[in-house]
């Protein structure tokens, strides 16, 4: 097997240990098993003497009841069989992709987005055709050019919705146009969900899934419930012949989940209102320390992001994004990932769900590094 290197994985396994200020960090700020257990209203000692005696068998193959539920709650009308958990999105996301797409296929994804979404296609040998977001479209996909790359033989429409890097949002009018190009040759729509969750308002986020039969969502435990180190994802979709060929596929690259880790994306789950009352104001908190440094940072300039937890920032100094990350770790504690990750140069991804006080002072030594240059 070729395939490229995952660069903003190997930019994270290289220099996150090096930070001072973290703020490539993309995970609302982490929870400990203690803070989720007080959020659901347990007894915390209770709890973990009850958890003491669960048996470390492989459980649940398919999945307990409570955490395919739990991610069915997610979505409008989902049934919990129409649910399959991965190790993580990244698992979810390598198994519907090499389920689904062969060498003699053509696939469309959005760049930026994750480099699943077109690396590991482009190892299986099939032609994928990127559709690039531009800071002039607000990072929403332009319709037109999406038309222009389809065929009668593209399989698939990869988006990542909300948009890592940029912290856009397509609005449900533009997804309806993505569901009805796409089902004019019958190609499947993944949507890489797993920012998904949180809005400003509180208003529910509509997925692919409530809008298309051919829809399949990813999502996981990690960005929007600061849950990383559970290792939950899943795959969520009406289609019966995906379910089918993906549950095929999973009894060479998962066979199950982790028993504690499904038990505690199952609690999470339950009250997963009461969490992401705590990551709005996070979120909500930190968009707006972000928003308002930009505004008075001549050096730099985005598009506000209005959902997820990253932002792409463009900054005015002739250095190369890569570059300038790795001076910026050295001589200032302060991580972001560079643009270059994500084939967007003059810019960095800023991740803004962290701690306040590490905001502010990471970007408070961007400035100052900036005015050093």
């Amino acid at each position: 097997m070729k395939i490229k290197t995952f660069k903003v994985e190997r930019w994270m396994n290289e220099y996150e240990d090096d930070a001072v200020y973290n703020l490539g960090e993309t995970c609302i700020d982490s929870m400990t098993i203690k803070e989720l257990l007080e959020l659901a209203g347990k007894d915390v000692e209770q709890y973990m003497i009850e958890l003491a005696d669960t048996r470390l068998s492989y459980s649940h193959i398919f999945g307990s009841p409570a955490f395919l539920q739990g991610v069915a709650s997610m979505y409008e009308d989902l049934k919990p069989e129409q649910v399959i958990p991965t190790h993580g999105a990244i698992g979810a996301n390598n198994q519907v992709i090499t389920t689904l797409i062969g060498a003699e296929d053509n696939m469309v994804s959005v760049m930026p987005t994750y480099q699943q979404h077109y690396s590991i296609p482009e190892s299986i040998g099939a032609d994928v055709r990127l559709l690039q977001l531009t800071l002039e479209d607000d990072f929403l996909p332009n319709l037109d050019v999406l038309r222009s790359l389809i065929d009668e033989n593209t399989k698939m429409i990869t988006i990542n919705n909300p948009n890592n890097p940029t912290g856009s949002w397509i609005p449900i009018d533009i997804m309806k146009e993505i569901v009805k190009i796409a089902e004019s040759v019958d190609a499947y729509v993944l949507c890489d969900e797993v920012y998904r969750g949180i809005s400003e308002d509180g208003s529910y986020m509509q997925s692919i899934v409530d809008l298309y039969d051919k829809g399949i969502s990813v999502g996981s435990m990690s960005k929007v419930f600061s849950m990383a180190g559970l290792r939950m994802g899943w795959i969520a979709t009406k289609s019966e012949e995906v379910l089918h060929q993906c549950h095929e596929r999973r009894d060479y690259d998962t066979i199950s989940c982790g028993v504690l880790d499904d038990k505690l994306a199952a609690l999470a789950l339950a009250h997963k209102e009461q969490i992401f009352a705590r990551n709005r104001k996070i979120l909500n908190t930190n968009r707006a320390i972000l928003d308002e440094w930009v505004n008075e940072t001549p050096e730099v300039r985005y598009l506000r992001p209005v959902a997820g937890t990253t932002a792409l920032v463009y900054y005015d100094k002739d250095i190369p994004s890569y570059d300038l990350c790795v001076r910026l770790i050295k001589e200032k504690g302060v991580l972001f990932t560079p643009g270059e990750c994500f084939e967007m140069e003059g810019a960095v991804r800023i991740g803004y769900a962290y701690d306040s006080k590490t905001l502010k002072e990471g970007l408070d030594k961007f400035t100052e590094f900036l005015r050093e240059l």
